[in-house]
């Protein structure tokens, strides 16, 4: 091939390449319009930080045991700490089968334990504020304009919670990741209501660990 041509090629190449990067940095409008990673995906290696603020990096390689991955909207949302105060029922069965438990939450570093009210707590708290996660999970999506006025006139402030003025939010979600770091299961409901339950989750964290279903 004509050197020329190949550079042609390689031109080509680089733009589609920036074009399929800049199509999945789209943030959505809606939340139906999400596309989370699908099972068989090695998760993408991000930037969270820890509940003192510190950066703290996310990804394949800081996977060092089975996790569970839970993102939810904030300590604000009282459907998001209902459904925290629920999964304490998983808490204990994940924890003997080998699974480390990452909660990422939209709030800020500093409010990520202020919404808690039972102490012993065996899970990681972890700030996703600025969307890094959410965005490279596939589960963020733009809040709208009128949405946030509605918050606001509620005495919710997603701009105060997070920090950023992105008006973003993560579709609530769970993925369970093998030592791998791959996806072995994914749960992501638009309807942020609708919540993934206890039982459920277990069962499914078995069955990744290679597990029955308990009795």
């Amino acid at each position: 091939m004509p050197l020329s041509n190949a550079r042609v090629l390689v031109g080509l190449f680089a733009v589609a390449l920036a074009s399929a990067t800049a199509a999945a940095a789209v943030v959505p409008d809606d939340p139906s319009k999400v596309v989370p990673l699908a099972v068989g995906t090695t998760i993408p290696t991000v930037a969270v930080r820890d509940a003192d603020g510190s950066d703290r990096t996310l990804g394949p390689q800081t996977i060092t045991r089975p996790t569970v991955l839970i993102f939810y909207r904030g300590g604000w949302c009282p459907y998001c700490n209902t459904h925290l105060g629920e999964l304490r029922h998983a808490e204990g069965p994940l924890l003997e089968l080998g699974y480390e438990l990452l909660f990422l939450s939209a709030d800020r570093p500093e409010l990520l334990y202020s919404s808690l009210k039972e102490p012993g707590i065996r899970y990681t708290l972890l700030s996703d504020a600025r969307m890094d996660a959410a965005r490279a999970f596939g589960i963020a999506f733009r809040v709208d304009d009128a949405t946030v006025a509605k918050y606001k006139a509620f005495g919710i402030d997603l701009e105060a919670a997070s920090g950023e003025a992105h008006h973003e939010l993560p579709v609530p979600a769970v993925f369970i990741v093998d030592r791998r770091g791959i996806v072995q299961f994914v749960y992501a409901n638009p309807d942020y209501k609708v919540r993934l339950s206890s039982e459920v989750l277990v069962s499914e964290a078995r069955r990744v660990a290679g597990l029955s279903p308990a009795k």
